[in-house]
């Protein structure tokens, strides 16, 4: 995983995060889905990295 991915991915959950709770706190339900749906997006990339490393190894 190089680390410009990493850091990208990093960046897109935190942003989830931050969306996610902001909508909880603005009881914002669109907000909050969009925040959650940036984290799993997040993971899905952090996944498929860790995939390509396995097999660069």
């Amino acid at each position: 995983m190089g680390l410009g991915d990493k850091i990208e991915n990093t960046k897109d959950d935190v942003v989830g995060k931050g969306k996610e709770a902001t909508g909880k706190a603005t009881d914002d339900e669109r907000l909050e889905a969009e925040g959650k749906t940036d984290q799993v997006k997040s993971d899905l990339s952090q996944a498929g990295e860790k995939v390509k490393d396995a097999f660069k190894h």
